[in-house]
C-alpha cells in the first residue's frame, strides 16, 4: 500500500526515470531514435524540476528540446563535412572547439548563477547552474557525435546525485547514479567508433 501510494504521487517522475534510461541506451548504441525518447524524457522532467524549484535544470530542458531537434536533424543528414552524404561521425574534439565551448561554458554559469542567486529562491543556485551549464555544452557535443562528450556527462551526473538527494528527489537519484554508470560504458563503446581522419571545426 505504501508503495502503491507513493507511486501515485510521483507516476511524473518515475516515467521520466524509465524514458531517460532508454535515452542513455539509445545514445551509447548512437541510435537516432534517442532523440524522440529525449523529447518525451525532456517534456517530463520540466514539470519534475518545476515543482522541485530546479529552475534552472527546468529550463535546462526546454533547451534540450530544441537541441534534440537540431541533433535529430544533424544525425540524419550530417554536417555538411562527412565523405558519406547523410552520415554523422564519432570524431574527437579539437583545440578551437574546446576553447570556444569553455568560453560559452563560463559565461552561461555566472550569467545562471547571478539569475537564480538574485531572481529566484532556488535554494541551490550555484550547483544548479553548474549542472544546467555543462549539460548545456555536453548535450550539443553529443548532437555533433564529439565523443568527449561523455567525460562532461561523468561529471554532471555525479554532482547531480548529490544535489538531486537533497531536495529529495529519490527517482531521479537513482535514475543519475545509473546515468553515471552507463556514461563510463558509453566512453568506451563510443571510443571504438572514433574517425581520426574527419575535422570537426564548424562551417
Amino acid at each position: 500500500m505504501i508503495v502503491y501510494s507513493w507511486l501515485s504521487d510521483n507516476y511524473i517522475e518515475v516515467f521520466g526515470a524509465i524514458t531517460g534510461l532508454i535515452y542513455v541506451f539509445l545514445e551509447i548504441r548512437q541510435t537516432i531514435w534517442l532523440w524522440p525518447i529525449g523529447i518525451i524524457t525532456s517534456a517530463v522532467y520540466i514539470w519534475v524540476f518545476f515543482t522541485g524549484k530546479l529552475y534552472a535544470d527546468m529550463s535546462l530542458q526546454v533547451y534540450y528540446l530544441v537541441i534534440s531537434c537540431l541533433g535529430w536533424y544533424w544525425w540524419v543528414k550530417g554536417t555538411g563535412q562527412q565523405e558519406e552524404e547523410g552520415e554523422l561521425f564519432v570524431t574527437r574534439l579539437d583545440l578551437k572547439t574546446g576553447l570556444v565551448l569553455a568560453a560559452v561554458l563560463s559565461v552561461l554559469f555566472i550569467v545562471m548563477w547571478f539569475i537564480l542567486d538574485r531572481l529566484t529562491d532556488s535554494p541551490v543556485p550555484g550547483w544548479d547552474s553548474f549542472i544546467t551549464s555543462l549539460s548545456i555544452v555536453a548535450t550539443w557535443m553529443l548532437a555533433r557525435k564529439i565523443y568527449e562528450h561523455w567525460l562532461l556527462w561523468i561529471v554532471v551526473n555525479s554532482v547531480a546525485v548529490v544535489l538531486f538527494l537533497s531536495r529529495g528527489l529519490y527517482p531521479t537519484v537513482i535514475l543519475y547514479v545509473i546515468y553515471g554508470i552507463m556514461s563510463f560504458v558509453g566512453l568506451v563503446a563510443w571510443k571504438k567508433t572514433i574517425r581520426t581522419d574527419l575535422s570537426i571545426s564548424e562551417k
